[in-house]
Formats: structure tokens, C-alpha cells, sequence
């Protein structure tokens, strides 16, 4: 008979109290959970609590604040030390909403973990084996945060929301099941950062702190001063404080000069990108260039592009399009960089934010922006 238990990671948010409600509606035997992942944040276990007294299942409450600390905020500060933008999201999806909870399911005698996410998973015969698709939710898919799970985790992953296709639909499920959830505001903010001041928790938490240096062109000439590295991204152009004949933008850091970058809009464009610290989930190994699309930020429409493992970029004349690519090859290598491809030029890209590539709905894997 098979193992119906699961465990739920709930925040008390609209999105995983009707994840409970369904998944309890499926026959699931659900337990939920909530992770104490930094201070300040018990008012999200007690809107969880709440929810599953209401629907009368069990609730835990973990504390991984060590945890977090350690592979999302540790990180966070790193990135923004090395002049990159992170996206802490995706360290705590891989680290702790699959990694540490599917540890805990596993204690708790469950087959499957859940979440809220707006995502898809799947046996794909072709592929011949588990698979992350897009969902149904249009721009509120959540693939993009993804990419980064341990990919042995999705087939006993569950995704109750995967074919709804916006969030209203979610929120009138909580009314009608009388949740007092059903209009609690969405989280815009970074979650160990709620007031949203990035910049502060960057200098209350870390050896971040101001430091004043030169703002100049690619040439090197220097055009006004900036208030400290970590005050810029890559793509910005107010704030700068320069008067100039045209407009300027954020082209980029040098950390060693403490020097802010700037030129104009075209500037910005790059047709050909690198990124490491790669996970595959669809295959094992790039061993030819392939064609997919790519997405570069959450928010960012997703681009044509051909991606090839560094040692193989000499086969780029050999890209293949969406035919099957062989999965049985050696196993996944993060030590690998992939160059990625545009067809068409792409504006600001990001050092830190991630390249997700995807063949038609499937998440093939992805990558951090060097």
C-alpha cells in the first residue's frame, strides 16, 4: 500500500493553507510544518498553527536558524561583498525548503514533502526520469527558483497548486473553506529582511559598510563619486548624482579599485554570458551544445539560446534543437561553467542572479552568473 504520507512546509500564507486544504481533499495524510529560520519571523507559526488546527491536522514547528544562516544569509552577504546580487530564494529552496525538510519528512515516516510553490513535477518517459515543468500560473510560475533542488527530491516532491493559474483562484478556495488566510497580502520583501532595507541588514550584520569611491566610465575616466559598491546594480540609473550628456546606467564593478562602472544603455547588452555552480536536472552532463530558453531573473521574459559546457564549446557548429538529449551520461558536475549563448543580445545581466534554461515547459537546469 502506498505511502500517502506527507509533509507540508507551511508560512501561514494563502498559498500552502490551500496547498493543506488540497492535498488533505487528495487523501494525503498531511502534517504540517513551519521553519524557524531567523528571529522575528513566530507570528508565521502561529497563522500556520492556526490553519492546521482548523483543518485538524498535525503541526510542527523546526527551528534551522543555524541552518539558514549558514547557506541563505551567509551567502547573501558574500555575494553582496563580491559585488554580485544574490537571490537568496534559491539557496533556501535548495538548503532548507527541500534539502532540511525533506530530512525531516524522512524522521517523520513521509514519502513526500509539499510546498506552495506554482510549479509542476513529473515522470517523463522520454527523458526517463522526474521532471520540473512550468505550471499553469503564467508569470507567477516559481520554476525559476528551482533549478537549484537536489533533483533526487522531485519525484517525492508534491505540488498542490501546479495547475491553477492564478492567485485568486487560490484565495477564493481559502474563502469558501472559511480560512482566515484567504486575504492575507502576499510577502513582496526579502523574508529575513521585511522592512525591505536591504542595504541596513547588509551593515547592521556584516563587515559591510560604507565606503566611498570613484564612479567612471569603461574608459577608466572618472565622472563623480558613489557611497559604497553594495549601494549599486548592475542596469541602474537613478541615484548616480552625474550630470552627463547622456543618460548613464551601472555597467558593473571593479571590487579592487572600489570603482562603480557606468556608460550608456547599449553598453548594457551582452549576447554571451558564464555560469557556475551548474545543476542539471534534466540531464547529467552538457556533452553538445543544446538550444533552450533562458531566463535571467525572476521577472525577466525568457530568451533563445544555445548552451555549451566549457570544454565543448569547440562542437558549436553541432547545436541540436529539442530532440531528445541522452541522460544516462556521468553525474551531475558543479564544478562545470557553461557558456550561454543569446540570439539576440540581452540587457543587464546580473553576476550572482541565475540562468535558468528550459526545453519548451521542462527546467533543464541552471546556473549562477559569473
Amino acid at each position: 500500500m502506498e505511502n500517502k504520507k506527507v509533509l507540508l512546509g507551511m508560512s501561514g500564507g494563502v498559498d500552502s493553507s490551500v496547498s493543506a486544504l488540497l492535498l488533505k481533499k487528495q487523501g494525503y495524510d498531511v502534517i504540517g510544518i513551519t521553519l524557524e529560520m531567523f528571529e522575528n519571523n513566530s507570528n508565521v507559526s502561529l497563522d500556520a498553527k492556526k490553519v492546521c488546527d482548523e483543518l485538524n491536522i498535525p503541526h510542527y514547528i523546526f527551528s534551522c536558524k543555524n541552518e539558514f544562516k549558514e547557506h541563505v544569509i551567509d551567502d547573501f552577504i558574500t555575494c553582496y561583498s563580491n559585488c554580485k546580487t544574490p537571490n537568496p530564494c534559491i539557496e533556501c529552496n535548495r538548503y532548507i525548503k527541500f534539502g532540511y525538510m525533506y530530512e525531516k519528512a524522512k524522521e517523520l515516516g513521509c514519502n513526500y514533502i509539499a510546498t506552495g510553490h506554482y510549479a509542476k513535477n513529473e515522470y517523463n518517459k522520454e527523458y526517463d526520469r522526474w521532471v520540473i515543468k512550468k505550471s499553469n500560473a503564467g508569470n507567477k510560475d516559481q520554476t525559476y527558483v528551482l533549478w537549484n533542488i537536489p533533483k533526487e527530491i522531485i519525484e517525492h516532491t508534491i505540488f498542490p497548486l501546479s495547475d491553477f493559474e492564478n492567485k485568486e483562484q487560490i484565495r477564493q478556495i481559502a474563502r469558501e473553506a472559511g480560512l482566515e488566510v484567504a486575504n492575507k497580502p502576499d510577502s513582496e520583501d526579502i523574508c529575513f529582511v521585511p522592512d525591505g532595507n536591504y542595504k541596513a541588514f547588509l551593515e547592521q550584520n556584516s563587515s559591510i559598510k560604507p565606503k566611498a569611491g570613484s564612479i567612471v566610465n569603461s574608459k577608466g575616466e572618472i565622472l563623480g563619486k558613489h557611497t559604497g559598491l553594495y549601494n549599486y546594480t548592475i542596469g541602474q540609473r537613478k541615484g548616480l548624482g552625474i550630470a552627463y550628456k547622456v543618460p548613464l546606467f551601472v555597467l558593473g564593478f571593479n571590487k579592487a579599485k572600489n570603482e562603480v562602472i557606468v556608460g550608456e544603455e547599449k553598453e548594457l547588452y551582452k549576447k554571451e554570458i558564464y555560469v557556475n555552480n551548474v545543476n542539471l536536472l534534466l540531464v547529467d552532463k552538457i556533452d553538445k551544445p543544446i538550444k533552450v530558453d533562458v531566463k535571467t531573473r525572476y521577472s525577466t521574459k525568457s530568451a533563445k539560446a544555445t548552451i555549451i559546457a566549457e570544454d565543448e564549446e569547440s562542437k558549436l557548429d553541432d547545436v541540436q534543437s529539442n530532440e531528445k538529449i541522452d541522460s544516462k551520461c556521468r553525474e551531475n558536475d558543479r564544478s562545470v561553467k557553461i557558456k550561454v549563448v543569446f540570439e539576440e543580445p540581452q540587457r543587464a545581466i546580473t553576476p550572482g542572479q541565475s540562468a535558468v534554461f528550459y526545453i519548451d515547459d521542462i527546467v533543464l537546469g541552471g546556473g549562477k552568473i559569473i
